[in-house]
């Protein structure tokens, strides 16, 4: 498969015909999450990946010393169809979006329109967060909601296909048809732990324009848009029909109805950009934290942005690297599309991977084979050792396991067939009795027992990524 169109910003140290060959390593070297002692190291091509994966279109962006140094496109905007991708694609970028609202309200602190610690309900105006017993002794404040330790319901939201009425930000936050979600409320003491809300930040959504008497996506343009000079970015659903025009269509199984969802809730997920885009607005947050811009935030708040607020945040980003951070990272989930977004806090480097598909994992491949031809060695495969195990062992895990802060109802499901254990699809094999990791990527999934050997429940630690979910056995 030939690249439709490269885009290429080199620096003056770097030739052309280097960086050409910087690109085909990285096209050529796709690395798995691991690798497993006593096997070849097994890497695959960009192409082989896409036609066993069935990866329709691929957008990625390269950032190496505080420039974009390349974007390229691949493959098709429709499975079926001649329309290439090329770095002016548009993708939905999903729960990116948040990253950009985050730095949008950290814009208004610093003008001294907000404040990271007071109570949001001092400045919303056209709607409350409803208080409760939760938040008697302690408020739900911008920090929080930035940093998803406020309390706040919803995790994420369902699209709305063609035909479907959509909702106003108000029926989303008081979960009131056409809204398919569940109320925006606290259920938790704010500021006690992390759970991960998109509910929260369609509060800081709601906060910004009531602040500023305008829509959300003029003021994404002004604050952010114009100053990085991302001109193929829209806080914009549904898109127009001319835009869509240069819109990659969304996939699951199959080509989506009406080609992607619209997503009305802007602040959580309501992004179509482009990894270039992307890149751009990275650049921007890095060269701010060296002190070498301040188009949008200054050094400090940009180093506020990048200090962990819990064990898994800062403010609108994951940290890489625990206490110390040296990456950021967010990612993308919408239906039909994934997204990926990681930076450097320090020295200028990073990687937007967008595809208009299902398939997940080759954007962590994709990562992994940038992170090697640059030198980044926090992404690179991690070697894992498998044991033996009696299938006695196996069989003990089998079942359903709830997971409390999921989506209402579903459920995390592990399997025993042919001799391989899988959660939710994906092959797990052991390091020990009670601990497996995922191949495709690199989670380590921990199985607890209680006082009288039964599991009880699961934990599931991601590694390309802050996170863990830890849920319960419901059946058998």
């Amino acid at each position: 498969m030939t690249p439709a169109i490269v885009n290429l910003k080199t620096q003056e140290s770097v030739s052309s015909r280097t960086l050409e060959e910087r690109i085909k390593r990285v096209e050529a070297g796709l690395l798995p999450s691991v690798f497993i002692q006593g096997l070849p190291r097994v890497s695959r091509t960009l192409n082989e990946a896409m036609k066993v994966d069935g990866i329709t279109g691929v957008s990625v962006a390269v950032v190496n010393s505080y420039e974009l140094e390349w974007a390229r496109g691949y493959g098709l905007a429709e499975a079926k169809g001649t329309q290439p991708i090329t770095p002016e694609t548009l993708f939905q970028a999903g729960s990116i979006s948040k990253t950009l609202t985050t730095v949008a309200a950290l814009y208004f602190v610093e003008k001294g329109k907000l404040s990271l610690d007071e109570d949001v309900n001092s400045k919303l105006v056209s709607w409350k967060v409803p208080t409760n017993d939760f938040t008697r002794e302690q408020s739900v404040t911008l920090r929080r909601l930035l940093s998803h330790s406020a309390g706040m319901t919803v995790h994420g939201f369902d699209g709305y296909r063609p035909g479907e009425p959509l909702p106003t930000l108000v029926q989303i936050l008081n979960g009131e048809r056409p809204a398919k979600n569940e109320p925006v409320r606290v259920n938790y003491v704010p500021g006690s732990r992390f759970r991960y809300s998109g509910g929260g930040m369609l509060v800081v959504q709601r906060l910004l324009e009531d602040i500023t008497s305008k829509p959300f996506p003029q003021i994404i343009k002004e604050v952010i848009f114009d100053k990085v000079g991302m001109k193929h970015s829209y806080f914009l659903q549904p898109l127009t029909e001319e835009l869509g025009r240069s819109a990659a269509t969304g996939h699951e199984r199959d080509i989506l109805p009406g080609k992607w969802t619209t997503k009305p809730e802007l602040g959580a997920a309501g992004l179509w950009t482009t990894p270039s885009d992307l890149a751009r607005f990275m650049i921007e947050l890095q060269k701010a934290k060296l002190g070498r811009s301040n188009q949008i935030l200054s050094t400090a708040m940009v180093t506020q942005m990048f200090t962990p607020q819990n064990e898994l945040f800062g403010l609108g980003v994951h940290l890489k690297d625990g206490d110390t951070p040296t990456w950021f990272v967010h990612g993308g989930i919408t239906e039909g599309f994934r997204a990926e977004m990681v930076g450097s806090i320090e020295g200028g480097k990073g990687a937007v991977v967008m595809i208009n598909s299902p398939r997940q994992p080759i954007l962590y491949e994709i990562t992994r084979s940038i992170a090697k031809e640059y030198s980044w060695p926090n992404f690179l495969p991690k070697e894992r050792t498998v044991a033996t195990l009696d299938p006695a062992v196996y069989q003990a895990y089998v079942g359903k396991y709830l997971d409390p802060e999921g989506p209402p109802g579903a459920t995390l499901n592990v399997t025993f067939a042919g001799g391989k254990l899988r959660f939710n699809n994906q092959e797990a094999l052991p390091e020990s009795p009670s601990n497996f990791f995922l191949v495709s990527n690199n989670a380590d999934l921990t199985f607890l027992k209680d006082g009288q050997g039964k599991v009880k429940e699961l934990r599931l630690k991601f590694n390309h990524v802050p996170g863990i979910i830890i849920a319960r056995k419901i059946q058998p």
